[in-house]
Parts: structure tokens; sequence; C-alpha cells
């Protein structure tokens, strides 16, 4: 299902409120982002149980329950993990996933709330959630009679939201730092091959690690969990971050000419952490246009090249991801520093093609 309108978690709570405790409820959202979280803490504020079904590990019989002979007619008995007297949150866990005949037997249990002569206690509230089948997920079509017995809420990540979480939830600092200085790597899309990829769920691991492991975590051991709980890149920016935290380099260093490039072999991922730092920095501070430039800039801008210069004497490669376009072709810094990076240093710019 295609999402026309996405919310962010910290909406989640108030749409739930509204929605949930009127009409049965489905998340949608990318693994690792969560959603099953969200739905848990929600139930618990309300004061209701949250009780989970696991979609692709329910068959159609663990829902409608096994026959019993009462009075010689068989009556069909829900299973005590449903059957329940005092309300509570019934929470429906990857539904998507979960086979047609399973997703069938749902039915009465979402729109009328009831399984055979069982009904939900008033007061109870149905929430479902799963992937998107665009997340290389388990996920299998929806019925549209399904589809209509529901109310769809669409989930996006949010690195606000989830950072005010890790500030209160004990997330080890050199997460949250990292993820305050890089939000844009808490969360990646799903790639297609089989390698671990960045989201919330994946960097809460991460940072349960480093708290295993302790401080004295050895920089072995720290790419070890880093790739192997994130995105490639996002795992060697990661360990780039953790070499500054614990060595004299920074990019403030370097900008000030305290320091000068990395540029031994076994500190390459710190030299790609600085240069996207360095890449930031000049996005955020470089003016759009040529016209008036303010004397700090143009400072800036002369300090900038001549760092690009020291830089592409180590890595070429490195130098020119500083330079780079976005993910769609588009320029990210000013036209006119390109210009004058073309025109000093033009072995960069020609790698760039």
């Amino acid at each position: 299902m295609q999402a026309a309108v996405t919310v962010t978690p910290s909406r989640v709570p108030e749409l739930l409120l509204g929605l949930a405790t009127v009409r049965p409820v489905f998340l949608w959202g990318a693994p690792g982002i969560g959603k099953s979280s969200l739905v848990r803490e929600f139930a618990e504020s309300l004061g209701l149980e949250c009780v989970s079904l696991l979609g692709t590990q329910l068959a159609p019989e663990d829902l409608i329950g096994v026959p019993q002979i009462r009075d010689g007619r068989s009556v069909f008995c829900p299973p005590q993990a449903i059957a329940r007297d005092e309300p509570y949150c019934l929470f429906l866990d990857e539904l998507n996933a979960a086979t047609p005949d399973v997703q069938k037997a749902f039915y009465s249990l979402i729109l009328d709330r009831r399984i055979g002569d069982y009904e939900l206690p008033k007061g109870s509230i149905v929430i479902g959630a799963g992937n998107r089948s665009t997340d290389n997920a388990l996920a299998r079509p929806i019925a549209s009679a399904l589809v209509n017995r529901l109310t769809h809420v669409h989930l996006e990540a949010s690195p606000k939201d989830w950072l005010a979480w890790a500030a209160a939830n004990d997330i080890h600092p050199w997460v949250l730092d990292h993820l305050t200085d890089r939000p844009d790597h808490l969360w990646s899309k799903p790639p297609k091959t089989e390698e671990p990829f960045s989201t919330p769920r994946s960097w809460h691991m991460l940072s349960d690690a480093l708290g295993s492991f302790g401080p004295a975590i050895d920089e072995q051991t720290l790419r070890v969990i880093a790739h192997g709980t994130l995105t490639p890149a996002h795992a060697v920016a990661f360990c780039g971050y953790v070499k500054i935290v614990r060595s004299r380099f920074g990019i403030e260093a370097i900008l000030k000419g305290d320091a000068r490039w990395p540029s031994h072999m076994e500190d390459r991922d710190l030299l790609y952490y600085l240069a996207e730092s360095f890449r930031g920095r000049l996005i955020k501070e470089l003016p759009a246009g040529r016209d008036h430039i303010p004397a700090n800039s143009r400072q800036t801008a002369y300090r900038a090249k001549s760092l690009l210069i020291q830089l592409a004497e180590i890595s070429v490669e490195v130098a020119q991801s500083v330079i780079a376009s976005d993910a769609d072709g588009n320029p990210v810094l000013p036209a006119w520093f390109l210009v004058e990076a073309a025109r000093d240093m033009p072995r960069l710019v020609e790698a760039r093609r």
C-alpha cells in the first residue's frame, strides 16, 4: 500500500486515541522504525494490557479455536490469549504477512469485534501493523474486504522524535551524539541484498552492544558490531566518529589548521567521516550566490579549496565526495564554488564525471 500522507511517531498516540478507540487501525511502516513499541506504549497509556498476535505464526484455528460438544452441539472455544474478561489492546502484528486464510479469520474480529460467540470486552481496541511490500519484507496483498475494515496510518522515521526518545532512554552517548550530528543516518531504505541496514531499532541494538562491551571496546570489535547492525556507509561513518572522540582529530581542528587530514590507510574510515563533516559545513556556510559574499564566507571558501587540495593528495575519491551531487544528480554546493573548484582543481572535477 502506498502512503498518500505520512506521520511521525510523535503524532501516533494522538491519532490512535481518536481512531483506535472507535475503529480498528492499521499502522504501515518500514521495518525497525518502532511500530510495535508505539502500540505497546499507547496501550500502557490507556491502562490496557497489550496482547500481541504475530500474523506469520498463526493458523486459522489459532483464532477460531477448537470445537467442543455442549448439549449435543459443537461450540468453538476461542483461545485464552483472545478470550478475556477485561478490556485489552489486541495487537495484530505483521497482519499483512499472514496467509490469506488467517487474514480471513480476522474479518469478524476486526469489524464486529467477535469470534463465534465471544465478543471483545467493551473498551477493548484492535490495532494491526505491518511492513510494505516495497520494504523487501514479507508482505502479502490484503484483500479489499480487509482493507476496508481498517483505518490506515502510514508511519515515517523521524530523527527529531527518536533523538528525544533516546535522550530519555539511556541510549549510548556515542550513538546519541553521532545521530544528533548526522540525523540522516537514522534510517535507510531496506536493501535488495541480504545485508544490515540502519533503522531506529538497529541503532538501539548497536547502543546495547556498546553498553555491553564498555568504553574500552577495541577498534576491531567496534567495526564488527557497527557493520553487523548498520548500513555499510553509516557503519564506516560511525566508526570514524568514535575515532574522533578518542583521538586528537576533529573537523574544527582541521579547519583552523591545528591538525591535518589523517593520511594513514588504517584511518580511512576517519577520513571519510571528516570529509562528510567538511561537506556538511560547506553546505551550511557557503552562500548560494557569489554577489556580496561576506568576508567570513569568502575566507571559508579560500580555506575550503586549500583543504580540498590537501584531501585530494591523500584520496581523490574522498575529496570528490565532498563536492559530489546528491542522489538525484543535483548539486548541493553553490555553483560559484564548484566553478572555482573546477578552475583550481581540474583533476578533482574530472574525477566527478
